[in-house]
């Protein structure tokens, strides 16, 4: 019996860190996917310079660990202007995940016919209205199987940010072994937390992708 409530109140702790870890993911996802947009745009439709300063972001931060990008953006970046280390390390993985989603866009950008184009342009839309009524809407919906797996990468990736003390469900697991000399325990209910996060969130992604599927 002690060793159940000693279980239990070990979830309810480390469910505790579990909205830290979610929100910490959804600030990330959501950068991720404006600025990942945007450079995806850049790269297709940018022109020379747009399109070289997007392929360069995104070889140099995919090249970087991400927990580089992290003590980058918070010793550096936070020392000149004031962060949190929640939302430094958000951020960090947020234009972490940027470099990543721009190339999933990409491919789904390229992968639309380019007469699609070419007939909006026909039919007096600017570049731009056809990019944002026509082009996107399309990529989109064909990049939510690879979209899922960087959404799973950056939930198991949010994570790094307990190198900056953030409370999430790992720096709890950590905290809950100093106490307890039970790493097993610790890290095993950690790591059960995230195996059904991620579940979830793919079941959740699976399921857009199978109703915008027969939308195209």
């Amino acid at each position: 019996m002690e060793a159940l409530n000693n279980l239990l109140s070990l979830f309810i702790y480390l469910l505790q860190g579990t909205v830290v870890t979610v929100g910490v993911a959804l600030i990330a996802l959501t950068l991720g996917f404006a600025f990942g947009t945007l450079l995806s745009v850049m790269r297709v439709y940018g022109g020379r310079f747009l399109s070289n300063f997007a392929a360069v972001y995104s070889t140099v931060i995919r090249a970087v660990p991400v927990v580089v990008v992290i003590f980058i953006l918070y010793f550096v970046i936070a020392s000149i202007v004031q962060l949190s280390p929640f939302v430094a390390g958000s951020l960090a993985l947020g234009f972490a995940s940027a470099a990543y989603q721009s190339e999933v866009f990409r491919g789904a950008i390229i992968s639309i016919p380019a007469g699609q184009m070419m007939a909006a342009r026909a039919i007096g839309m600017s570049k731009l209205s056809a990019i944002r009524n026509i082009i996107l809407p399309q990529a989109i919906r064909l990049a939510i199987p690879p979209w899922s797996n960087e959404a799973a990468i950056v939930l198991k990736d949010s994570s790094l940010v307990y190198v900056l003390g953030v409370p999430e469900i790992m720096r709890r697991a950590e905290y809950y072994y100093a106490r307890t000399y039970q790493p097993l325990l610790a890290f095993g209910a950690a790591a059960l937390i995230y195996f059904i996060m991620t579940f979830l969130a793919n079941r959740g992604l699976d399921y857009l992708e199978r109703r915008y599927k027969f939308q195209m």
